[in-house]
């Protein structure tokens, strides 16, 4: 499992024990966690605790990595695969799946595919200023590369 991926979300997600509407409106707690592994989703006066939480978050980690590696056809570093599965982590692997970003990486063109992060900013067509941030991190961590 990419660490690298799993300490970037757990940063950008913050820990909630109690369940809470994210800036979508959809019930989130944890580190970020929608659905669980029974396919339920999270409903309002929930409580988990960390450890629980953290199981969440690997299960969906390993599920996104899994995503990663049948969708990029080219070789990725650590760091590019780690802002990948935070990118699937926060929007979903539909999403990732046709976006602009995935063809641009495909194509060879990762300069490219790390100016397209910037684009998914918006929640219920306003900008996030929270996700102008988190995006601008992807990136970063996208196009930086390991000694």
């Amino acid at each position: 499992m990419n660490q690298v991926a799993v300490d970037f979300i757990k940063k950008w997600e913050g820990f909630r024990a109690d369940a809470y509407p994210c800036s979508a409106g959809v019930m989130t707690i944890g580190y970020g966690t929608t659905i669980y592994a029974d396919g339920k989703k999270v409903k309002k006066g929930e409580k988990i605790t960390e450890e629980q939480a953290l199981k969440e978050l690997l299960r969906v980690v390993e599920n996104d990595e899994k995503a990663v590696g049948l969708l990029v056809k080219v070789p990725l570093s650590e760091n590019e695969e780690a802002a990948l599965i935070s990118f699937c982590y926060n929007i979903g692997v539909g999403h990732f799946k046709t976006s602009t970003l995935l063809k641009l990486l495909n194509k060879g063109d990762k300069v490219g595919a790390s100016n397209e992060f910037k684009k998914w900013k918006y929640v219920k067509g306003k900008i996030s200023k929270g996700l102008v941030n988190r995006r601008a991190a992807e990136k970063i961590l996208f196009l930086t590369s390991q000694d």
